[in-house]
């Protein structure tokens, strides 16, 4: 996905020979789909017009979600963090979980 200095590779305009364009096209068309079902989901569709796949000069898929509102950005910033709280805190209450039966079955042995 990256060129030779470490940078993002322009998108693809002049397609070559040799080149799996339609398979990264096809993965950033499923990534962007499943993107977009949860952004309707969350009745944030309208934030992302610009939502859609691309592919870029290497044949790499690319999610492109064109310029949104600062605001959208930061809802969006937000929706992550909450998840990855929620993931965190079910974590936590899983090994918590574990721990308490390994005591519970230490003791009884």
């Amino acid at each position: 996905m990256t060129d030779r200095w470490g940078v993002v590779a322009k998108r693809a305009e002049n397609l070559m020979p040799g080149i799996p364009y339609v398979r990264g096209w096809a993965q950033a068309r499923r990534s962007a789909s499943t993107l977009a079902e949860q952004l309707t989901a969350l009745g944030l569709e309208s934030d992302f017009p610009g939502l859609t796949a691309d592919v870029n000069v290497s044949g790499d898929g690319l999610v492109r979600m064109g310029s949104i509102r600062p605001e959208a950005a930061l809802m969006l910033a937000e929706l992550i963090v909450s998840g990855l709280m929620a993931e965190t805190a079910t974590h936590a209450d899983s090994t918590a979980e574990g721990t308490r039966a390994a005591r519970r079955s230490s003791s009884a042995a």
